[in-house]
């Protein structure tokens, strides 16, 4: 009985032809177990089911003029398979060899199976092991990523907390700029305008009533002079403030004050007017006194935006 071949051991463990023949074919042919490996290496290949065509050699030299790959020797057939014997006779004392029986080539082929199961054993978990590499080094991967993202918010968040600190100092420097600035002309003001009367005119005493000729009638009394003067100051919201000023205080001291009292906003520019009669005051009007722009004793001033 002739020697039982890789290629015959393939087809008996159910693999297909053609798969068996390039398994030996791209082997060389040297054993069960390159070729078992062989096999599972590329189980998955488009064209592993399609029939084994041998190369074309050189030289003009005919393939079938080389060894058959589909009859290898004993040599051959049994390397790389280490222990397992691929042959069909078994070896007895005395170094006879006798034909191996179907059982004992049942068994040779659960060996050989039971070799594939191991090899593919192996193979799954060399293929799990490479998977959880490859997914220690996705997560590291993003892990760095996630990392250089927070610090870029990180640090767009300091750029953004450092200009609104900025805003915040440039504001409060601006507001504190224009309270300097009414204080100023306040003080100018009360310094330009301080030597006014601060005392109430004195009027001269009243004359001695006279007995009324039945044909002619006495002068008549004199106009009552007024060093203050009552100002009632109609806000753009509807409130209204109230305030005594000196008679001789220009219109400025009643804008003053209403900067400071009132809730206008800071460096909100407005005008003031008088309903009855009706007059827009200008900034020349600013310096006149109250007296002179006939606020006096009372009067009710609107204001306006400018």
């Amino acid at each position: 009985m002739e020697e039982q071949t890789t290629l015959e051991t393939l087809l008996e463990m159910g693999f297909e032809r053609n798969r068996a023949e390039k398994a030996v074919a791209n082997t060389g042919n040297q054993g069960i177990e390159r070729a078992m490996d062989w096999l599972m290496e590329h189980e998955n290949d488009p064209d592993v089911d399609e029939p084994y065509v041998p190369p074309v050699l050189a030289l003009g030299v005919a393939a079938d003029s080389q060894p058959s790959t589909a009859q290898p020797t004993v040599a051959d057939t049994a390397e790389g398979t280490e222990d397992i014997d691929m042959t069909d006779t078994v070896q007895e004392e005395g170094g006879t060899r006798r034909p191996m029986t179907e059982e004992e080539k049942r068994e040779q082929v659960k060996r050989l199976e039971e070799l594939m199961r191991v090899k593919q054993a192996e193979r799954r978990e060399r293929e799990r092991a490479e998977e959880v590499d490859r997914e220690k080094q996705r997560r590291k991967h993003g892990q760095e990523l996630l990392q250089i993202k927070q610090k870029l918010q990180d640090d767009e968040m300091k750029k953004l907390a450092d200009l609104r600190r900025r805003e915040k100092m440039e504001d409060k420097m601006a507001k504190q700029r224009v309270k300097d600035k009414i204080a100023r002309d306040r003080e100018e003001r009360a310094q330009k305008f301080g030597g006014g009367s601060s005392s109430a005119a004195i009027s001269p005493p009243p004359a001695e009533p006279k007995p009324l000729s039945p044909t002619s009638q006495g002068p008549p009394p004199p106009k009552k002079e007024y060093d203050e003067c009552r100002i009632q100051v109609r806000l753009l919201d509807g409130s209204a403030i109230t305030a005594v000023f000196k008679a001789q205080e220009p219109l400025a001291a009643v804008r003053v004050y209403i900067q400071m009292n009132s809730n206008v906003p800071e460096g909100q520019d407005f005008t003031l007017i008088s309903a009855y009669p009706r007059h827009v005051y200008t900034e020349l009007d600013m310096e006149k006194p109250l007296k002179e722009l006939g606020l006096v004793p009372s009067a009710v001033l609107v204001v306006t935006k400018k």
